[in-house]
Parts: C-alpha cells; sequence; structure tokens
C-alpha cells in the first residue's frame, strides 16, 4: 500500500474544514482534504442555502394569500420544477468551485471518508497517510430511523432533489427541518401531516412563540400528531403507512411520501475512531475550550461534529480558524463565542436569542417579561399577517436585555438587532434612543419593552 505524508489532514470539505484547510496552508504546511460526498459541505449543497431559495417562492406565495382581495386580485401560480431549477443555480457549481479553490491552494483531495489506522495514520482510496496533525469536521447526518420499515422513509437531501411533488407527505419529527420543509410543501399545496415524539414542535423554542407557529400551520393545513412513537412504516402500491401509537393506542396515517426529519448525528460511523485513539461521545468529537481533542492530542474538531460547539455555520467557519490557530501556534485562542440568535425559517418565522423565560428567572431576582400578541400592530396589519408576537425578558435591576423571543415575518432578521444588543450589554433605554427607519419591521424594537 502507497505511503503519503503530509502536515495536515482535514476530514470535511464544509465550512469549518475548507476555512482551517486554507489556514493552516497560509501557515506553510502541507495539506490534504477528504470528503466523502460532493466538496463544498452540507449548507451549501443539500441545506441551508438550497433549503432558503425554496423559502423565497413559498414565503411569496404565503404573503400573496394574505394581501388577496387587498391588490392581489390573482394567486400566483408555482412551479416546482422551475423553483428546482432555480435552486440548482446556486448549488450546481459549488463542488467544482471548491474542488478548484482548494487546487490553488495546492490542497490535495480525497473523495471518500477516511479511517483510522493508528493515532496519526489514516487509510483513504486505498492509501496510507502518515500526518502530523488532524482536523475533523466532517459534520452531521440525518439520523437513522429504527424501526421497521425506516429504510422506506426519506431524507432531507431527497426533498430538495424531487423532480415533482407529491399530493401527500408525511414528516417524522417536528424540529427545524422537518418544520420548514412541512411549510414549503404546504405552501405549495401539499396535504401534510407531521408527526414527533414529542408535546410540540420545535422544542428549543419558545413554547408561546411555538404556539403561534403551530396556529400557523394549522391555517395551512398542516396536521400534526404529538407524543406519538412510531411503531413501523409500510410500503403499500402507491402510498407508505406510517403505524404509531398515542397514549396506547395504536393509529395509522398514509401518504404518498414520507420523510425521516428527526434530526441529525454525528458523522463519526465510518472513522474508526478508536483505532486512532480519538475519545467520542453520541454528541460527536471530544474537545476541550482550544477544540483539541483531549485523547489523541494531535487530533482537532471543528463545526458540528464537535461535541461542545454550537451546530451552525457561523460558528463553524470561525471554529476552523481557531483550529487551524491552535494547531500552528499552540492552545492559546479559546473557542468562546458570544450569544447567538437562531431562527426557523417556518411562515412566519420563529427567532430567539439570549435567555429563556426560565433561564432568566432561575438567574436573576427581578426580571420583566413582555410577552405580546403584536397582529394589531400597523406593520402586521399593512401586509394582512395574522401572526405576529413577540416576548422580551430584562433585567429589572439593571434594565439590561436578556433576551427576545419573535415570530413574525421578519423575525429571522430582527432577531439579529436584538443579538447585537444583549452582545452589547445594551439597556431597554439605550435600544429606545436610536433612531429606527418608520415603518420598518426593525424599527418595532423599540415598542416591545
Amino acid at each position: 500500500m502507497a505511503i503519503e505524508e503530509f502536515d495536515v489532514f482535514v476530514i470535511g470539505s464544509g465550512v469549518a474544514g475548507q476555512v482551517a484547510a486554507e489556514a493552516c496552508v497560509k501557515e506553510g504546511y502541507s495539506v490534504a482534504i477528504a470528503d466523502n460526498r460532493e466538496f463544498g459541505g452540507t449548507c451549501a449543497n443539500r441545506g441551508c442555502d438550497p433549503k432558503k431559495v425554496i423559502l423565497s417562492t413559498t414565503r411569496l406565495i404565503n404573503a400573496s394569500q394574505y394581501l388577496k382581495g387587498k391588490g392581489i386580485s390573482k394567486l400566483p401560480k408555482s412551479s416546482w420544477k422551475d423553483i428546482m431549477k432555480f435552486k440548482s443555480e446556486f448549488t450546481e457549481a459549488v463542488p467544482i468551485k471548491t474542488e478548484e479553490k482548494l487546487k490553488k491552494l495546492n490542497i490535495k483531495m480525497y473523495h471518500q471518508s477516511p479511517k483510522f489506522i493508528d493515532t496519526n495514520t489514516l487509510s483513504v482510496e486505498g492509501k496510507s497517510v502518515k500526518v502530523k496533525k488532524i482536523i475533523i469536521a466532517a459534520g452531521l447526518i440525518p439520523k437513522p430511523l429504527t424501526i421497521k420499515g425506516g429504510s422506506l422513509a426519506l431524507l432531507s437531501d431527497d426533498f430538495l432533489e424531487l423532480n415533482e411533488l407529491p399530493d401527500q407527505i408525511i414528516f417524522i419529527g417536528a424540529g427545524y427541518i422537518g418544520m420548514e420543509f412541512a411549510h414549503m410543501a404546504a405552501s405549495l399545496g401539499v396535504d401534510v401531516t407531521v408527526i414527533d415524539s414529542g408535546e410540540r414542535p420545535l422544542s428549543i423554542f419558545d413554547k408561546d412563540m411555538v404556539a403561534y407557529i403551530v396556529n400557523a400551520s394549522e391555517s395551512m393545513g398542516i396536521k400534526f400528531i404529538f407524543n406519538a412513537e412510531v411503531l413501523k412504516i409500510e410500503e403499500l402500491r402507491k402510498n407508505k403507512r406510517v403505524h404509531y401509537k398515542v397514549a396506547n393506542k395504536k393509529e395509522s396515517v398514509k401518504a404518498t411520501l414520507v420523510f425521516n426529519t428527526t434530526g441529525r448525528v454525528p458523522s463519526t460511523g465510518s472513522l474508526e475512531l478508536d483505532k486512532g485513539n480519538v475519545s467520542h461521545n453520541k454528541e460527536g468529537i471530544e474537545v476541550n475550550e482550544y477544540l483539541q481533542n483531549p485523547k489523541n492530542k494531535m487530533v482537532y474538531a471543528c463545526g458540528d461534529i464537535a461535541n461542545n460547539t454550537v451546530p451552525l455555520t457561523p460558528f463553524s467557519s470561525k471554529e476552523g480558524k481557531i483550529a487551524a490557530y491552535n494547531l500552528h501556534h499552540g492552545n492559546k485562542k479559546k473557542a468562546n463565542f458570544p450569544i447567538s440568535p437562531t431562527v426557523a425559517f417556518t411562515l412566519p418565522n420563529i427567532a430567539a436569542v439570549g435567555l429563556s423565560e426560565k433561564e432568566a428567572k432561575a438567574t436573576y431576582k427581578h426580571v420583566h417579561v413582555v410577552n405580546k400578541d403584536a397582529s394589531s400592530s400597523y406593520n402586521a396589519k399593512r401586509v394582512n399577517e395574522p401572526i405576529y408576537a413577540y416576548k422580551t425578558i430584562v433585567d429589572k435591576s439593571t434594565n439590561i436585555i436578556l433576551g427576545a423571543h419573535l415570530v413574525g415575518p421578519e423575525a429571522g432578521e430582527v432577531i439579529n438587532l436584538f443579538a447585537m444588543a444583549i452582545y452589547k450589554k445594551m439597556t431597554v433605554q439605550e435600544i429606545k434612543d436610536i433612531i429606527f427607519t418608520y415603518p420598518s419591521w426593525s424599527g418595532d424594537i423599540a415598542y416591545m419593552f
């Protein structure tokens, strides 16, 4: 078996892997990178970016329905074929452009997932590769649906590549992916059912705000089955039947397609980490505050696969830089990041940043909470949006903003203002002193306390 040698080997070609590899090249290292799928990672190829392209159309259709009879006389018609063609304009070139960029940096590329042979040797494409340092940035993969007939369920990748939309879809799992896809499909006329083991969808978000999303979903025709244990998926002649149990009562529902949107897990299965003495757990590669594996100190991990980091693209790029810096300079830079906003691009959006009401009350003695339905406000009325709400959390002793939770058409944008305010430890009065444009969704922030 041929032996190749590199200073640094990067596993994964997504945002974290690319940033880390480029940073290592700039430090003068010889670098190799490997990926078992098309280069460019999940976000650009089959995640955030293509999803947001599709949402552009569904958002317009949704907004037009609210304005029917108020300036819109005829609702726009959608073409899934054209949507997919438009999406491809963003995704088709990603692998080629990524490889071209890496090639210009003289980074050796492997198109296979490597396996550890020992602490600093990998096996990839039939070769043994000796390395001084390894950066693992392999990301996450869909969580397997380990039930009878589980393989009959399609994945998020499949949804983004559908040639045509079916009449009915069942989504098993009501997290970010399941809910966003459910809203996309329902907006385009699909009969949608969402099944989840919890009592509500989007469990990471504020319960009061999620209630608005449930109402919005049901008004779109989405049907929910909560507190359900999915038992099996049965293949029928034209459809799939999902068998489930709620409160010890067995039921079933059928649809043309079923999607597994139960979540994602670290992509560690094929790496044979134990042979490399790399410590890991169900949450991913174990890392310390410098993103270094505590057991095999030649290994760093960054991005979604690292066990104590936030699985969001903006963090991945920062972590890639930190891993490369510490690899070269010694562990001097900690992976400490400010609070970050999060959003589910449902229709309308739901977004949050900072502390939840429960967290705030457990930490601070005196907390002021404003929980308001703002659907009667001017911004909601001018677009005839029926759902617009917010919850803001403030420390009464200092008047500093602790958290914000929003539901609305532009919640994914407005939440960024709250993120800046919380990061800078701004008070409510300091927010109120700022002059915002009017009328604008962001301008409403001054009235949310």
